[in-house]
């Protein structure tokens, strides 16, 4: 086998073993969430957060000689984060991912610290290779919308490729195992006469100012995790509502790709990549993304990702630069404070200290971007050399010029193999859905808390949630606790892969810079408008609501998904129930209500939500609730279901029937009856599913009443 095709098979093998590291630290997060989800406040796994700080034993010598004459050790250590899905039990999974988490951060450790062997160009290939793992990660979610099918919350069952994903990180591990040590490396640089180049490295390393490159590295990898390690995050942080103010993740992620491949490409300019004005525009954009809606912030977070893919490479040349152990360790410390803050100024209400961040996410961009200008300044400071005074425009030390094309045309293709994603969803994505019984004017509204599309067992449930919605034939439904665009939920948007096979229009919710938990819609009826509330919260979190208008059989009919807060806050709840009683009565168009109140029927807020909101109970006999409830106005009530939640979530489905009146018809005379009649006395398009009788499917059946009820 020729040199050429040998260093690409190592670069490939590289590549891949990066791939394996952003997987371990992206599902990191998220199999920690589980836990405190659970049990409703702090649980103590959240300790394996701190894995990533494994790092700091490089600071012991003989241990770091070791890792760099046996990179095999944390290669095979990183695939642990992938093995263990094989395995039931969540806290299991959790210790393998951690143990992956250590082995991968530890791994480039090593590399960054024993990769610096002058003329070689190997710390410049390994860290392509990081940068082509991310985009190679980024493109692969992409074709599965947003998942990556290695995480070890996915399997067979749910859409999972972890055995294709476990056998090629064998094939790389073999590769690293296998390929010739860098002692020997070393030994041929210095016969060529590089000893001398070496030695002058060596002497800049004493040099570096190795504390802001530690936090220019935590704000780093704080910023391509929680940010763009997915290409519907900045997407989803731009969104404002209909008629649509933001770009729709499909196809619009292939931008996010790309302007993080267009950062990584200039990288090795130094100068301009560290420079003020630079930073100064990515300052800009990330002002842009953090405050501003719509296409204006989704170009914001553009720019701030081709700045921190620019970025990426004087800082970590600096971190090879700086003291061993230490320097990474002081990094992941502070990222891990940013991975906190970014999840306290939602979960404030949970958490010790938590509204000293509540809603201040500009707060955590901002402690983000200073730490980037600190770390840029410390690089160039190590990296650009001033002989007698004088600046000169500097390049990152790199390899022969053809390893540097090959990581480009990796990164490129990467962005290619993403852009062909978004080509091959675009149809699913922009079919225009179609309703269920239209010929009846039938409306199915539903309402479900769907705990983060997290389910019992720790793994992801967006497939079951598909065919729950698709077995109940919702055309409106409501899903709560749905924000999962942050670094905990695994920075995703599963509501992509419900509309996409289901054919719905999908509003995903007020964005993740609005602090709430989210709460999504999906219809099958043309979306005219939606607004975006935060509902009063003066002491507890922030609660959300939907109300949008829709074109429903010709006819314009509101709906609100809610979430009010918790049972600890009555203050907020009554202030959430006004204003959303508010909201209703002072529509004139016919309205359906689905919401999360949280409380009992027939008591305060339940009067303030029916009598002030004007609307009426699908079924004031229902006394078994407490949290879901479904009103209406406007339209004929048919029937009322509770379907049960199996193992995806605490929380049951409701489900609600209408007949919705037809345009210009008075709907004042559609006052609500009472009786309730036998399923008989309506045509079989008019029924509820019968699926879900008996037994039901895959743990939904219908509950409380046994069976669905209709009225007359």
């Amino acid at each position: 086998m020729g040199v050429a095709s040998t260093r690409f098979r190592h670069f490939a093998a590289d590549t891949y073993m990066a791939f394996v590291f952003w997987t371990v630290l992206t599902s990191l997060g998220l199999c920690v969430w589980y836990f405190p989800l659970w049990h409703m406040g702090i649980s103590g796994y959240e300790v394996a957060l701190f894995s990533d700080m494994a790092p700091v034993l490089l600071g012991i010598p003989a241990l770091r000689r070791a890792l760099r004459r046996h990179r095999g050790v944390t290669a095979a250590l990183s695939l642990v984060g992938i093995v263990v899905y094989s395995v039931q039990s969540p806290e299991k999974r959790l210790l393998g991912v951690t143990i992956g988490t250590a082995g991968a951060m530890l791994g480039l450790g090593s590399a960054l610290y024993e990769d610096r062997v002058a003329g070689s160009g190997r710390l410049d290939r390994d860290i392509q290779a990081w940068e082509a793992g991310l985009l190679l990660s980024v493109a692969v979610r992409m074709f599965f919308q947003t998942n990556n099918p290695v995480w070890v919350t996915m399997n067979e069952i749910n859409g999972g490729w972890n055995k294709t994903g476990i056998a090629l990180g064998l094939l790389a591990l073999a590769d690293v195992v296998t390929r010739r040590s860098d002692e020997q490396t070393e030994e041929r640089a210095a016969k060529r006469g590089d000893l001398a180049a070496t030695h002058q490295h060596q002497h800049q390393q004493r040099h570096v100012a190795w504390v802001p490159t530690a936090f220019g590295f935590g704000a780093l990898l704080f910023l391509l995790h929680s940010m763009y390690s997915d290409s519907a995050i900045i997407g989803r942080w731009s969104w404002d509502g209909y008629p649509s103010t933001g770009p729709a993740p499909v196809p619009w992620g292939g931008l996010v790709a790309t302007a993080l491949a267009g950062g990584f490409s200039v990288g090795h300019r130094i100068e301009l990549a560290t420079g003020m004005l630079w930073w100064a525009v990515a300052g800009a954009g990330a002002c842009a993304i953090t405050l501003v809606p719509g296409w204006a912030g989704f170009a914001g977070g553009l720019v701030l990702a081709a700045y921190a893919g620019s970025v990426t490479r004087s800082i970590l040349h600096a971190v090879a630069r700086s003291p061993p152990g230490r320097t990474l360790c002081v990094g992941m410390l502070w990222y891990n404070i940013l991975v906190l803050a970014h999840v306290w100024v939602v979960a404030y209400e949970f958490v010790p200290g938590g509204p000293l961040l509540r809603e201040r996410t500009w707060v955590v961009m901002a402690a983000t971007m200073a730490s980037l200008y600190a770390g840029v300044r410390a690089a160039r400071a190590s990296l650009v050399e001033r002989p007698g005074g004088a600046r000169r425009a500097a390049v990152a030390p790199a390899g022969p010029r053809e390893d540097r094309r090959r990581a480009r045309s990796v990164l490129w293709a990467a962005v290619v193999l993403g852009w062909g994603a978004m080509a091959l969803r675009l149809p699913a994505a922009t079919r225009t859905p179609e309703p269920f019984h239209s010929e009846q004017r039938l409306i199915t509204a539903a309402i479900w808390t769907v705990h983060f599309d997290l389910d019992n067992d720790m793994w992801l449930a967006e497939n079951r949630i598909i065919d729950a919605v698709r077995d109940l034939e919702a055309d409106v439904m409501g899903f709560l606790e749905s924000d999962t665009e942050r670094i905990i939920m695994g920075g995703r948007d599963w509501t992509q892969r419900v509309a996409e096979e289901l054919g719905y229009y999908v509003d995903y919710g007020p964005s993740p810079r609005k602090h709430t938990w989210g709460c999504a819609m999906i219809s099958k009826f043309p979306i005219i408008n939606s607004t975006h509330h935060l509902l009063p919260s003066p002491v507890g979190e922030l609660a959300c609501a939907i109300h949008a208008t829709l074109d429903v059989h010709g006819r314009a009919v509101d709906v609100i998904i809610s979430h009010n807060g918790q049972e600890e806050n009555p203050l907020d709840r009554r202030l959430q129930t006004t204003e959303l009683a508010r909201i209703m009565r002072e529509s004139h168009n016919p309205f359906i209500f689905t919401g999360y109140v949280v409380t009992k029927p027939h008591a305060e807020n339940y009067k303030i939500l029916y009598d002030q909101g004007r609307i009426h109970d699908i079924d004031p006999t229902d006394s078994d609730r407490w949290c879901q409830y479904i009103g209406y106005r406007g339209v004929k009530r048919i029937g009322y279901a509770r379907v049960s939640r199996g193992t995806i979530t605490d929380t049951e489905i409701q489900v609600g029937k209408f007949v919705v009146p037809a345009a210009g018809e008075d709907i004042s005379a559609w006052a609500p009856s009472y009786r309730r009649v036998d399923e008989a006395h309506y045509e079989t398009a008019y029924h509820f599913p019968t699926v879900f009788r008996g037994k039901g499917v895959r743990g939904h059946f219908y509950h409380v009443f046994n069976e669905p009820r209709y009225y007359d």
